[in-house]
């Protein structure tokens, strides 16, 4: 693995001249991570689903006066996952620096009564997905020895949660694809990362927030004394895109306003 730049710290966070390819940006925790990316100096390709309409991250981000690109893909079909990185390389001139997996679906429903199909479609978009827009990625960074995958994990890496089956065990898989990709990686200048989110206000805690036992519940678990917002993931994701994070591998940063230490 290449040294740490000796370069003032400032500079290390910088992303100036690396192209980016992220999924999940189109709202929520994505699209505040696109657009920290592009503040930060990286150029930007957005996955969205097809047929969406939803050009706000786009508008953001080049309103950074960074240059974005979107490219079209259902992550629940793992044919077309497999030529989404080769469809991004083209757009963005052949070279794509960091990889952030960060899109996500749910499904709720008691384990004994969780349907097959729920188990496939979470399972597929939040893991295997990510498994194979990692390989391509790793196919492309391992042999020109650079380049940074951010996977997003969740409290459910480690803990069971509640009537969501599929989700934890889907998410705890892809803290150990992190770290087992890391380990064969690391040695060629690409560090594998994850990061964990918290409570945190989205779309997808949208059933979480509208139940007020629950509301309360978790609420009150939470050291910092409120949810998490999409924003509070700008400075992690810089982080570890960056050299500023060149020694870390295989790590999960969790960013959970306490929840964990408690």
């Amino acid at each position: 693995m290449d040294p740490t730049p000796t370069v003032p710290a400032p500079q290390l966070f910088s992303l100036a001249g690396q192209n980016v390819l992220i999924t999940g940006a189109t709202r929520g925790i994505g699209a505040a991570c696109a657009v920290a990316l592009a503040e930060a100096g990286a150029n930007i390709c957005l996955v969205r689903r097809p047929n969406s309409t939803n050009d706000e991250t786009s508008d953001a981000v080049a309103a950074t006066g960074r240059t974005v690109k979107t490219v079209d893909c259902d992550l629940a079909d793992l044919d077309a996952v497999k030529g989404l990185f080769q469809r991004a390389l083209d757009l963005m001139g052949g070279e794509i620096h960091v990889l952030v997996n960060c899109a996500g679906i749910q499904r709720r429903s008691p384990a004994v009564q969780f349907a097959e199909s729920d188990w496939d479609d979470v399972l597929n978009v939040n893991l295997k997905s990510v498994w194979l827009l990692s390989q391509s990625a790793g196919q492309h960074m391992v042999p020109r020895r650079r380049g940074k995958i951010i996977n997003f994990c969740s409290l459910l890496t480690f803990q069971g949660g509640f009537t969501v089956p599929a989700y934890a065990s889907a998410k705890g898989a892809l803290g150990q694809l992190t770290k087992a990709l890391s380990n064969e990686w690391s040695k060629d200048n690409v560090q594998v990362n994850g990061i964990a989110p918290g409570y945190i206000a989205t779309d997808m805690n949208e059933k979480l927030l509208q139940d007020p036992v629950r509301l309360r519940q978790i609420s009150e678990r939470i050291p910092a004394g409120r949810w998490g917002e999409p924003r509070d993931f700008a400075g992690p994701v810089v982080f570890l895109a960056s050299t500023a994070s060149q020694y870390v591998c295989g790590e999960i940063l969790v960013v959970d306003g306490g929840w964990m230490g408690r």
